[in-house]
């Protein structure tokens, strides 16, 4: 049996969520058991997510072109990174100190070019549907958190999945995107959302605090009179949902772990100055945090919306230098210092990731840079993968892979095996059909040091 299933005690609130889990087709053993002969042992315990939601340029951050035509290369210039012979964009200089302890992927790839939504499932679940957009389903692949959270509870009551500080929506107004929930696992196994900036002075929960009117005592009374009113685990699907919801809300509102995780307020100033002073710097201190309380997955996604903030069709040069790029470059680099700084890194794994790249060509249309999804770039650190590797490479204009290509899922695929987590698991979806958790994935094994 690998490292992440150290034989779990069955609290009531694990036999809970147990139960709920089984009417959507895992059953106890899946839950708490890893065959060994499928996976290796974990090399992180938690994972950090920063979503660049809307299509990052990789031409102008982690893998430009210096030599190519103007209207290819653009404005920006190569900068040299702590690894040799490795640069990045000219406005990531804080991340460019940290290449020592990454894995850069150059060759990423898939078939969606055109809907965000489809894009973002592809990149979060590893199951490339083409153009097929639309909001989450109910018979969605689950979101990371979603499966790592049912395969390896956290040791403290927090909640095993976080989401922050947006449910993205699919263009201003339309549904949210898929890929950050748990789909056909369930509602119960939906991560926590953070809806409430961190960077707000009054930022604050108030809905992980009693009531002034009720007292531990009380609650606790409450509390066990909504299980004797509950009565036996329903066979009703919806209402198994609703008894494992409303378990879950008990157990966060006498959870002081999280409680003390949110008050980001406790940071000193001058660390909560160098992640930056926006919503985007604070959400990523706020993931820290989170995985210092015990948490497992925290996503990021850096968008209201699919075309809010990445989604650089126009002004590509101006929004990145003045506004995405120094906000990214303080957080991430921020983020890899402090978990190095304390000793997170190496059983913490990141992925700095967006939906696809942007296109070579600069646009006509105010210079901006459309979507592309034939090739583009992310990172990832700690963990367990290579320190300081550089995967793939691009044509001369950041094309297509010229060596090594990869697919979202195999990124998928080694993510879940860094966290113990077998990429082959077979889950169950409403009608019972056998379900490849990423049955496209290969882990990509150069990329594990």
């Amino acid at each position: 049996m690998p490292a992440p299933c150290p034989g779990p005690r069955l609290s009531r609130r694990h036999m809970i969520q147990a139960g709920a889990a089984s009417y959507v087709g895992l059953g106890l053993t899946q839950l708490l058991k890893a065959d060994e002969s499928r996976t290796r042992a974990a090399t992180a315990d938690h994972l950090i997510i920063v979503f660049l939601n809307g299509g990052p340029s990789h031409l102008d951050m982690w893998d430009l072109k210096p030599d190519a035509p103007p209207e290819i290369r653009g404005e920006f210039k190569p900068i040299p990174t702590s690894v040799p012979g490795v640069s990045f964009g000219e406005h990531l200089p804080k991340l460019a100190r940290h290449m020592h302890r990454c894995t850069l992927i150059r060759s990423m790839h898939h078939s969606v070019n055109n809907a965000h939504a489809a894009a973002v499932y592809c990149a979060l679940t590893g199951h490339d549907r083409g153009e097929i957009g639309g909001g989450a389903r109910p018979d969605d692949f689950p979101a990371i958190g979603s499966v790592v959270g049912t395969r390896r509870p956290p040791a403290t009551a927090v909640p095993p999945h976080v989401l922050l500080p947006f449910i993205t929506k699919e263009g201003a107004g339309g549904p949210p995107q898929p890929g950050y929930f748990a789909g056909i696992l369930g509602k119960p196994r939906d991560p926590y959302v953070v809806l409430r900036d961190p960077n707000a002075a009054d930022f604050a929960l108030p809905e992980l605090t009693l009531g002034p009117d009720v007292d531990p005592a009380r609650f606790d009374a409450r509390r066990q009179l909504a299980a004797r009113l509950a009565g036996p685990t329903p066979t009703d699907r919806t209402l198994a949902e609703l008894d494992a919801t409303r378990a879950k809300a008990f157990d966060l509102l006498t959870a002081p772990a999280l409680r003390d995780a949110v008050r980001i307020d406790r940071e000193p100033p001058a660390v909560r100055d160098r992640y930056g002073r926006n919503i985007y710097g604070q959400s990523v201190l706020l993931a820290r945090r989170l995985v210092e309380a015990g948490t497992r997955v925290t996503c990021v996604s850096w968008a209201p919306d699919a075309n809010a903030t990445w989604d650089t069709h126009g002004n590509n040069f101006t929004k990145l230098k003045n506004e995405l790029l120094p906000q990214f470059d303080a957080a991430a680099s921020s983020l890899l210092t402090d978990l190095a700084d304390r000793g997170l890194l190496d059983r913490t794994l990141v992925a700095f990731m967006g939906d696809f790249g942007r296109t070579p060509r600069i646009n006509g249309q105010g210079a901006g840079r459309d979507h592309w999804n034939f090739c583009y770039s992310l990172m990832l650190a700690g963990g367990g993968v290579r320190a300081g590797y550089v995967h793939g490479a691009s044509d001369r204009i950041g094309g297509r892979p010229s060596r090594n290509p990869v697919t979202p899922a195999d990124v998928i695929a080694t993510i879940y095996e860094c966290l113990g987590v077998p990429p082959d698991l077979e889950l169950r979806d409403r009608l019972d059909r056998p379900q490849a958790l990423v049955p496209w994935g290969t882990p990509i094994r150069e990329a594990v040091g």
